[in-house]
Protein backbone atom coordinates (compact mmCIF):
# COMPACT_ATOMS: atom_id res chain seq x y z
CA UNK A 1 0.00 0.00 0.00
CA UNK A 2 1.08 3.30 -1.00
CA UNK A 3 1.55 6.14 1.70
CA UNK A 4 -0.73 8.76 -0.07
CA UNK A 5 -3.73 5.71 0.15
CA UNK A 6 -3.37 5.56 3.92
CA UNK A 7 -2.97 9.26 4.04
CA UNK A 8 -6.84 9.82 1.49
CA UNK A 9 -8.49 7.01 3.35
CA UNK A 10 -7.45 8.20 7.03
CA UNK A 11 -8.78 11.83 5.33
CA UNK A 12 -11.66 10.31 4.07
CA UNK A 13 -12.61 8.45 7.26
CA UNK A 14 -12.47 11.46 9.25
CA UNK A 15 -14.38 13.40 6.55
CA UNK A 16 -17.32 11.76 5.89
CA UNK A 17 -17.85 10.59 9.76
CA UNK A 18 -17.45 14.62 10.68
CA UNK A 19 -20.46 14.87 8.33
CA UNK A 20 -22.55 12.62 9.45
CA UNK A 21 -21.90 13.66 12.99
CA UNK A 22 -21.64 17.31 12.95
CA UNK A 23 -22.77 19.25 10.15
CA UNK A 24 -26.35 20.13 9.01
CA UNK A 25 -25.51 19.11 5.56
CA UNK A 26 -27.37 20.60 2.49
CA UNK A 27 -30.89 21.87 2.68
CA UNK A 28 -30.02 20.62 6.45
CA UNK A 29 -30.87 17.17 5.42
CA UNK A 30 -28.13 15.34 7.87
CA UNK A 31 -29.80 17.46 10.65
CA UNK A 32 -33.26 16.13 9.41
CA UNK A 33 -31.52 12.34 9.42
CA UNK A 34 -30.23 12.37 12.82
CA UNK A 35 -34.07 13.46 14.17
CA UNK A 36 -35.54 10.95 12.09
CA UNK A 37 -33.22 7.95 13.87
CA UNK A 38 -34.16 9.13 16.78
CA UNK A 39 -32.51 7.43 20.11
CA UNK A 40 -32.42 4.05 18.40
CA UNK A 41 -29.18 1.97 17.13
CA UNK A 42 -28.69 4.01 14.38
CA UNK A 43 -29.14 7.12 16.02
CA UNK A 44 -27.03 6.19 18.66
CA UNK A 45 -24.52 5.67 16.24
CA UNK A 46 -24.70 8.70 14.65
CA UNK A 47 -24.67 10.66 17.83
CA UNK A 48 -20.95 9.31 18.64
CA UNK A 49 -18.04 10.46 16.73
CA UNK A 50 -15.71 7.32 17.90
CA UNK A 51 -18.29 4.50 17.45
CA UNK A 52 -18.98 6.36 13.95
CA UNK A 53 -15.67 6.03 12.57
CA UNK A 54 -15.30 2.59 13.01
CA UNK A 55 -18.15 1.98 11.07
CA UNK A 56 -16.89 4.30 8.37
CA UNK A 57 -13.79 2.78 8.70
CA UNK A 58 -14.92 -0.59 7.28
CA UNK A 59 -15.12 0.10 3.99
CA UNK A 60 -12.35 2.62 2.80
CA UNK A 61 -9.95 -0.25 5.21
CA UNK A 62 -11.22 -2.63 2.49
CA UNK A 63 -10.71 -0.54 -0.23
CA UNK A 64 -7.39 0.54 0.41
CA UNK A 65 -5.98 -2.31 2.56
CA UNK A 66 -4.05 -4.83 0.05
CA UNK A 67 -4.77 -8.39 1.65
CA UNK A 68 -7.24 -9.36 4.73
CA UNK A 69 -4.34 -9.46 7.20
CA UNK A 70 -4.03 -5.35 6.42
CA UNK A 71 -7.31 -4.88 6.00
CA UNK A 72 -8.40 -6.23 9.14
CA UNK A 73 -5.58 -3.56 10.26
CA UNK A 74 -5.94 -0.78 8.80
CA UNK A 75 -9.83 -0.86 9.98
CA UNK A 76 -9.16 0.54 13.88
CA UNK A 77 -5.91 2.54 12.13
CA UNK A 78 -8.07 4.57 10.44
CA UNK A 79 -10.74 5.28 12.67
CA UNK A 80 -8.12 6.04 15.63
CA UNK A 81 -6.66 8.78 13.23
CA UNK A 82 -9.85 10.09 12.03
CA UNK A 83 -10.54 10.40 16.18
CA UNK A 84 -7.18 12.12 16.51
CA UNK A 85 -8.14 14.87 13.61
CA UNK A 86 -11.34 15.15 15.49
CA UNK A 87 -9.26 15.94 18.43
CA UNK A 88 -7.34 18.54 16.54
CA UNK A 89 -9.65 20.45 14.85
CA UNK A 90 -12.81 20.39 18.07
CA UNK A 91 -13.09 23.54 19.01
CA UNK A 92 -13.53 23.80 22.81
CA UNK A 93 -16.74 23.64 23.96
CA UNK A 94 -17.95 26.56 25.39
CA UNK A 95 -18.63 26.42 29.30
CA UNK A 96 -21.42 28.81 30.97
CA UNK A 97 -20.15 30.80 34.05
CA UNK A 98 -20.78 29.71 37.30
CA UNK A 99 -23.54 31.27 38.93
CA UNK A 100 -22.08 33.39 42.10
CA UNK A 101 -24.51 35.67 44.24
CA UNK A 102 -22.78 37.13 47.38
CA UNK A 103 -23.90 37.69 50.33
CA UNK A 104 -24.94 40.98 51.75
CA UNK A 105 -22.66 42.26 53.96
CA UNK A 106 -24.21 44.67 57.54
CA UNK A 107 -23.44 47.91 57.78
CA UNK A 108 -21.09 47.78 60.50
CA UNK A 109 -18.43 45.37 59.16
CA UNK A 110 -15.87 46.96 61.49
CA UNK A 111 -18.14 46.16 64.68
CA UNK A 112 -17.32 49.02 66.50
CA UNK A 113 -18.37 49.07 70.03
CA UNK A 114 -17.65 45.28 71.23
CA UNK A 115 -15.54 44.45 74.14
CA UNK A 116 -12.46 43.33 73.68
CA UNK A 117 -11.71 40.49 76.13
CA UNK A 118 -8.17 38.66 76.50
CA UNK A 119 -7.14 35.75 77.58
CA UNK A 120 -7.39 34.72 81.06
CA UNK A 121 -4.58 34.27 83.62
CA UNK A 122 -3.62 31.06 84.89
CA UNK A 123 -5.39 31.29 88.52
CA UNK A 124 -9.33 31.96 86.15
CA UNK A 125 -8.61 35.94 86.82
CA UNK A 126 -9.37 37.92 84.16
CA UNK A 127 -6.05 40.28 82.73
CA UNK A 128 -6.06 44.35 83.63
CA UNK A 129 -6.24 44.48 79.66
CA UNK A 130 -10.29 44.76 79.09
CA UNK A 131 -10.78 47.65 77.05
CA UNK A 132 -13.81 49.10 76.30
CA UNK A 133 -13.50 50.03 72.18
CA UNK A 134 -16.36 52.70 71.76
Amino acid sequence: MKFYWLVLGVLGVWRVTHLLHAEDGPWNFLVRLRRSLGNGFWGGLLDCFYCLSLWIAIPVALLVGQGWKERLLLWPALSGAAILLERLTARPEAQAPEFYVEDKEEQDVLRQGETAISASDGDGQQDASLQRRG
